[in-house]
């Protein structure tokens, strides 16, 4: 479709910019979130592989770029990076992150009800209740981020 059929594009406010109360909340719940994980022993790459899956799923190019450079500044590989949106067809991922990618796509796609039973059985099986409780809440943080990226459109420079 040409752009003379769908009219000039609309310039998105940055919401974060116009809400700045309400996105300061989001980054204060984010802090709290990153601490419980570290709290419960789920290590910074963990973290950033499940931010980065979340961003796969919700296509936000802003919180991918964000998290890729976070996850690399963590230690992770590139050759991990880029497999993890096909991270069950690898042998790449430890039981664990299997686990919390898993449940990560269950929290980001509640629909899904066979899978989120399935995703949590299995988180049931290797993580501590602590884990399990840090990665929800990190996959319903970086929905609440993608969330803000996608509809403001933040650019990736």
């Amino acid at each position: 479709m040409s752009s003379e059929t769908t009219g000039p594009a609309v310039q998105r406010i940055f919401i974060d910019k116009q809400g700045p109360k309400a996105y300061h909340t989001l980054v204060q719940t984010s802090e709290a979130v990153r601490a419980a994980a570290a709290d419960a022993e789920l290590d910074r790459v963990a973290v950033e592989l499940i931010n980065l899956r979340v961003s796969q799923i919700n296509g936000c190019a802003y919180c991918l770029n964000v998290h890729t450079k976070a996850a690399l500044r963590a230690g992770e590989t590139t050759q991990r990076l880029g497999v993890l949106a096909a991270w069950r067809d690898t042998e790449l991922f430890t039981p664990k992150e299997r686990a919390a990618l898993a449940l990560a796509e269950a929290t980001t796609v509640p629909s899904d009800a066979t899978a989120q039973e399935s995703a949590y059985d299995t988180a049931r099986q290797v993580l501590t209740d602590d884990q399990i409780s840090a990665v929800i809440w990190v996959a319903i943080t970086i929905n609440a981020f993608n969330r803000v990226s996608i509809m403001s459109k933040h650019p990736v420079r």
